[in-house]
């Protein structure tokens, strides 16, 4: 009698992203399905900060706590990153300097989404990689007429019909923190 030998199962490298709100999540559960389809062995930790978003500032310090205390209970993160809303920088400067020294000290990776996360999402379609509405409002509007049906919130599931590899890949070609955040996942070459 033989025994059958045992399939090892790589351990996941763990990705701590603290996401400003529910639309976050949905991106980085979407980065979660495409590193499974290339069989990379990572678990992203995405964490809801703060729903509505807030001040990047109390979002940084908030995603600090989080990630330490994640850390406690599960081990430690190969990886930790934050995605940010720019739209809020400018009206507290004091609160602003505070931000890269907090985020540089706890190894936080600031990926700044000028000027919201619809406004990242615009530069992963064609021909919109370098579009920079300058309001929430414009990106909103832009987003909704290059993807006809786009809602705030949606699920991976919905974001994948029209954001694969190819569109992280042009996303990150202009987007230099997200393209960390890709090449430490696996997604992309660093």
């Amino acid at each position: 009698m033989s025994r059958q030998k045992r399939k090892v199962v790589p351990q996941r490298r763990r990705i701590f992203v603290g996401c400003e709100g529910e639309s976050e999540q949905g991106y980085v559960a979407l980065l979660t399905r495409l590193a499974e389809t290339q069989h990379l062995a990572v678990h992203l930790d995405a964490v809801l900060l703060q729903p509505g978003g807030g001040d990047p500032s109390s979002l940084v310090d908030l995603a600090i706590k989080r990630a330490a205390e994640r850390e406690k209970r599960h081990g430690a993160f190969e990886g930790r990153f934050i995605l940010l809303d720019d739209d809020k920088l400018g009206i507290s400067p004091d609160r602003d300097a505070r931000i890269a020294p907090a985020a540089n000290k706890a190894g936080l990776g600031l990926i700044w989404q000028h000027t919201c996360h619809e406004a990242l999402l615009l530069r992963h379609l064609d021909g919109c990689a370098q579009r920079r509405p300058g309001s929430t409002n414009l990106a909103i509007a832009a987003l909704s007429q290059a993807w006809p049906g786009y809602r705030k919130g949606m699920p991976a599931v919905r974001l994948a019909d029209r954001i694969d590899h190819e569109a992280i890949a042009r996303a990150a070609a202009v987007e230099g923190a997200l393209a960390g955040l890709l090449a430490k996942i696996g997604l992309i070459e660093a």
